[in-house]
């Protein structure tokens, strides 16, 4: 028993070495310009036209239930008003970037890893290198770029899309003065919230970018591999995640959670 898990134990840690290395290449290749401008454009679209969507339709009930939950909570204390300070503080600074993240994990980064699955497989990436251009260059950084330059953009759509949410319930349903929901959150959210948020957008971008095309790149057994890819990348995606938003939330945060 103690062998296999020390077994699993160096495995884990042999692949996380590999994606680290994988991670050095892409930052290596970046100043190469091997790549170009009008592929990582080209890609931030295909991301912007996938996840924007799904980002908005799910960010949009998210932000109604935290109203909803809020308002039963304030009122026992008979502090309604302060619901939009709950949605600033937990909507821009911690839902938005993981929802956001995820979600693009789930679509965008699912489909890079498969689409670099199958170029793996029919050789292409192989062939890239024959031709004397290095792969990394200018398949992966691309991709990487894209993921760094759009998931902050639609951070903040879903911060907005959340908000409106949460207005709706309070303002529409509950009766909540207009004025009063405005005040409170122009009061309580910041500039470094917002810029805080896109931060964390970006850093989740950079995560999901690189484990999506390093699980694209290493795919073998066929068909079948490319699913695995697929799977794994959107599992080390959330987990990857969630464990850097506790780390970013303690260092942005931590120090003015009473603020």
């Amino acid at each position: 028993m103690d062998v296999t898990t020390s077994a699993k134990q160096a495995g884990a840690l042999h692949r996380l070495g590999q994606y680290a290395l994988f991670v050095q290449l892409t930052l290596r290749a970046v100043p190469s310009r091997e790549w170009t401008v009008a592929s990582v454009v080209d890609q931030a679209g295909i991301i912007a036209s996938r996840c924007v969507a799904p980002v908005s339709l799910t960010m949009a009930p998210f932000g109604a239930v935290i109203g909803i939950q809020g308002m039963a909570i304030l009122s026992m204390f008979s502090a309604e008003r302060l619901l939009s300070n709950l949605l600033a503080l937990f909507t821009v600074r911690e839902l938005a970037p993981v929802i956001a993240a995820v979600l693009v994990a789930a679509q965008a980064g699912a489909s890079f890893a498969a689409e670099l699955g199958a170029m793996k497989i029919k050789e292409e990436l192989d062939a890239t290198t024959v031709m004397g251009v290095d792969p990394v260059a200018w398949h992966v950084v691309p991709r990487v770029l894209a993921m760094v330059g759009v998931v902050p953009l639609l951070t903040v759509i879903a911060c907005g899309v959340g908000l409106l949410g949460g207005y709706g319930v309070a303002v529409g349903m509950e009766g909540q003065a207009h004025g009063v929901f405005v005040s409170h959150l122009v009061d309580n959210l910041t500039v470094y919230d917002l810029g805080a948020a896109m931060l964390k957008g970006a850093i989740y971008g950079f995560l999901i970018g690189t484990i999506a095309c390093w699980k694209g790149c290493r795919v073998e057994g066929g068909a079948a591999g490319v699913g695995r890819a697929v799977n794994d990348t959107v599992v080390l995606c959330v987990m990857f995640i969630l464990v850097a938003n506790y780390l970013l939330s303690s260092l942005l945060f931590g120090a003015t959670g009473a603020a």
